[in-house]
């Protein structure tokens, strides 16, 4: 596994497990993710979100998103489809992820997920993974 996480303050290594990283706003319990950043960031709690939940939707996607915003090392001829899809974390959030999946036909919406790491190699850094969704 890469060494370096595609953002910092994204996930948390706990005991448990990787944990994504999300907060709480302070006025109002309100949880949101990623964690806010700079001045934002003061008006959140940093809180580990569940690392299961419940796929509510998901596309595949089948060419190479453009650069910028995307950061991925592969070429448009190394390019694999992946799945991209919503994962409902229960009374917190619901959170936009890499679906990690062999086939695509096995993704239903409503299926349980649980969270994982993958590699995530970018131009400007090979050594990095994100975090993905995985049929639980």
């Amino acid at each position: 596994m890469p060494q370096r996480p595609i953002a910092e303050d994204l996930i948390r290594q706990t005991a448990a497990g990787p944990r994504l990283l999300g907060g709480r706003r302070c006025s109002d319990g309100k949880v949101v993710f990623p964690l806010p950043q700079g001045a934002e960031g003061a008006q959140y709690e940093a809180m580990e979100l569940a690392d299961e939940g419940t796929l509510w939707s998901f596309t595949v996607q089948r060419f190479r998103p453009k650069s910028p915003p995307y950061a991925g090392a592969d070429t448009d001829q190394s390019f694999k489809p992946f799945a991209l899809g919503y994962v409902e974390l229960a009374g917190q959030v619901i959170v936009e992820s890499r679906l990690k999946v062999e086939d695509f036909a096995d993704l239903k919406v409503g299926m349980p997920m649980r969270m994982t790491q993958v590699a995530f190699p970018t131009v400007s850094d090979p050594d990095t993974f994100t975090y993905a969704f995985e049929p639980a």
